[in-house]
This record gives structure tokens, C-alpha cells and sequence, in this order.
């Protein structure tokens, strides 16, 4: 039955709001969420990393029963709660500025992230059939990075004020974004199981049985979910210390009287917006043939060797610039990645199981980034930051290979 006042739009079109706000808002809550935790709320580089591990934890633990939840009573329904929920999340860590309300707050984040994660590829891929979207991935990962730029500037404007409030802010857009779309977002082409069996332990023991069965059997599922163990594990270290690593080793510049960390972080998350998306452009422009490729093992592995070395960079530069171009061609090289490895992923899941079998692959991330995330990061604390981030490096680039030696199904080929 439909809710009284709903006028849903077209899938590609919500599809698009609801992830184009869901960046601009992310740009605006993290932009200067690590200086907010480091000069606000006095988080030491130890605390920077347990906040980190605390959210990893959370989607750990969370992933199944919310991708479960999506895959048997409604994706739609999952997209909504995860917006209002990670909006709560936000605020908490907005309003209050030390350690524990910091920690609970991710907790909760990590909650609402549970709810979106898997389930809304597997909505869109449902509404528009999965050929039609690959190129809907590719304009949303464009859209994306148009948008983050533009949450990246009110960040900064923001941040002048009070680095508080583009936090508070972002966390008010995503329950407004959650309202939103409660009106207007459709799901036609996804089946709930029938009432019967919605309450069934055994349904649900089913559907999750059925998600690992296919990462399981051997193929791009199951290489998925090394690639995001491998990930994840390495990840953790840059994404929580590379400010600290700035903030620590470089002096930052004085241009128009002013060198106000706030004004340069949000430059620095500006200018990496830009690089990334005119990456993405020239990509699919130069090479669209290999970014829509129905098996692109070649691209990702390339790719991800550019993520390694551009880590490597970042952790022996002795120089500000050259470290940050380390860290865009680093970021670019991701951006490029992401629609084609979630594309791919996605032709290779069951409709009904999709959900679920996503989740997994971002629990594999969430497993990673929580057992490799602590011991680098006491690494760091007791040599230093580039260790660190040398030694994640190493780790990340065996996914390299394993991209390398995924190959067609033979029936792929055949049929």
C-alpha cells in the first residue's frame, strides 16, 4: 500500500538525489572531521585510530542482519533508516567534542553505514536491470565528485565560522535527505519474501547461507573478498593519520596572511576532489572500452598498484606538495576504481541475495581495517607515521595480483 503523499520519480533520477546528497553531505561532515577531532575535541593519534576501529567494529557486526534485512523486507526501507540513522551519528559527534561521545557516535555512524551498504546498489541494480548500470555508476561516481567539491567549500566556510558546525550541518541535511526521499524514492523491481516467511530464522539462515555460499564457490565474488580483507587492513593507517602525518611533518604555507589549518585542509580536500574527478572524465573518455569492460582484472590491478605506489610516495616525501600529489593520484586512482569494481560485483550476484552478498564484501573491508588498523597504528606511535604507511603499502599490494588472476567463467565465454 502506498503511503499517503508519496509521488515516487524515476529510479535513476532518485537514485542520483539520494547519492549526489548523500556526497555532498559526506564532503561536509568529514572535510575537517579528523582537524575537529584532533584541535576540538584533543583525540590523540592512539584515540584517532580506537575511534576508527570502534566504527570498523560496528559495520563488522552490523552488516549481515541489516543486508539481511534489505535483502527479505525492502532495500528502499534499509536506504531510508541508514540516512536518518547516520545523520544521529553525525550529530552526536558535532555536539559533543571529547573522546566517548566521539566513540558513540561512531557506533551509531556505523549503524546507519550498515543499512546502506549493499543496499543500495542492489536497489538501483533491481529498478534498471544490471546492464543499464554500469553507466549509472560511472555518472553517480562523476556526480559524486562534483558534489564532494562543492560539500568541500561549504566545509570550509563552515569551518571559519566554528568547526563544529559543518558537522551539525551535515548531520541536519541527512535526516532532511531521509525525509526526502521518503517521499519520493520508488522500488518496483524488488520482491519481498512473502509474510510467512519474514519471520523465520530459517529464511533468514537461508539468505545468509546462500550470500556465502557464493563467496564461497571460486570467481569474482569470493576475489572480492580478499581484495577488501587486503583493503581494509591496509587502509586504516592512511585514512586516520595521513592529517596527523601533515600537521606533524610540513609547515604549512602563509598565503593572503593566513595559514590557518581549516583554510588549507579544506584546499586540500578541494583540490583532491578536482584531480579525482577530471581523472574519472579523462578515463571514461580516453578509455571506455576498458572502464566498461564486462571483466576489467587488468584496469583494477593497474589501479590499485597506482593506490601503492602513491602511498609509498606520501610516506618517504620530506616535501608538502609533492606528498599531497602522492595522496590525489592516490585518491584519483580510487575514484576511478570504484564504479568499475562495483559494477562488476554486481553482475556476478543473484538478484535475491544481492544485498546480503555486498555486505559481505564490505565486512571483509570492516574485518580489515579492525585487525590491521591497531597494530599499525601502534607501529606508528612507536616508530613513525611513514613506518607505518610503508608497511600498509606492502599489504595492500598482493590484492594486485589477486585482480590479476581473476578470468571470465568459462560458461561466460561459451554462452
Amino acid at each position: 500500500m502506498s503511503l499517503i503523499g508519496r509521488r515516487p520519480i524515476r529510479p535513476a533520477a532518485a537514485y542520483c538525489w539520494f547519492e549526489g546528497s548523500w556526497s555532498l553531505f559526506h564532503s561536509l561532515a568529514f572535510t575537517l572531521a579528523l582537524l575537529y577531532q584532533v584541535q576540538v575535541a584533543g583525540l590523540t593519534p592512539l584515540q584517532l585510530i580506537l575511534v576508527g576501529t570502534v566504527m570498523e567494529a560496528t559495520c563488522f557486526l552490523f552488516e549481515i542482519p541489516t543486508g539481511i534485512v534489505a535483502d527479505l523486507y525492502s532495500r528502499r526501507l534499509s536506504a531510508l533508516i541508514g540516512a536518518f540513522v547516520v545523520g544521529l551519528g553525525i550529530l552526536i559527534q558535532g555536539i559533543w567534542p571529547s573522546f566517548w561521545p566521539i566513540v558513540l557516535a561512531q557506533i551509531v555512524w556505523g549503524i546507519g553505514f550498515t543499512f546502506i551498504s549493499g543496499a543500495v546498489d542492489a536497489w538501483i541494480t533491481d529498478e534498471v536491470g544490471v546492464d543499464a548500470v554500469q553507466p549509472l555508476f560511472t555518472r553517480f561516481q562523476q556526480q559524486h565528485l562534483a558534489l564532494t567539491v562543492v560539500g568541500t567549500i561549504l566545509a570550509g566556510a563552515f569551518g571559519q565560522v566554528n568547526l563544529q558546525l559543518p558537522i551539525i550541518a551535515a548531520g541536519v541535511g541527512y535526516l532532511l535527505l531521509g525525509a526526502a526521499m521518503t517521499v519520493v524514492m520508488p522500488e518496483t523491481g524488488f520482491h519481498p519474501a512473502p509474510r510467512e516467511q519474514r519471520e523465520t530464522w530459517s529464511h533468514l539462515k537461508h539468505t545468509f547461507l546462500t550470500g556465502v555460499g557464493a563467496a564461497h564457490r571460486p570467481g569474482v565474488v569470493r576475489s572480492f573478498l580478499v581484495i577488501a580483507l587486503l583493503t581494509g587492513i591496509s587502509s586504516e593507517v592512511f585514512d586516520r593519520l595521513w592529517t596527523a602525518r601533515v600537521l606533524e611533518a610540513f609547515t604549512l604555507p602563509t598565503v593572503w596572511g593566513t595559514d590557518d589549518p581549516a583554510v588549507w585542509f579544506t584546499a586540500f580536500a578541494l583540490i583532491g576532489s578536482v584531480v579525482a574527478l577530471v581523472a574519472s572524465l579523462l578515463a571514461n573518455r580516453l578509455a571506455p572500452a576498458r572502464i566498461n569492460a564486462l571483466h576489467p582484472s587488468g584496469l583494477l590491478a593497474a589501479l590499485l598498484l597506482v593506490q601503492v605506489a602513491g602511498i609509498i610516495a606520501f610516506a618517504l616525501s620530506g616535501s608538502l606538495w609533492p606528498a599531497l600529489i602522492a595522496m590525489w593520484v592516490r585518491d584519483s586512482a580510487r575514484a576511478i576504481a570504484y564504479p568499475v569494481q562495483s559494477a562488476w560485483l554486481n553482475r556476478n550476484v543473484e538478484s535475491h541475495t544481492r544485498a546480503t552478498t555486498l555486505s559481505l564484501t564490505s565486512q571483509a573491508d570492516a574485518i580489515g581495517q579492525v585487525v590491521g588498523g591497531p597494530p599499525l597504528g601502534l607501529l606508528a606511535t612507536r616508530t613513525s607515521i611513514p613506518v607505518a604507511l610503508l608497511v600498509s603499502a606492502g599489504l595492500l599490494a598482493p590484492a594486485a595480483v589477486v585482480y590479476a588472476r581473476l578470468r571470465p567463467r568459462r560458461r561466460a565465454r561459451n554462452g
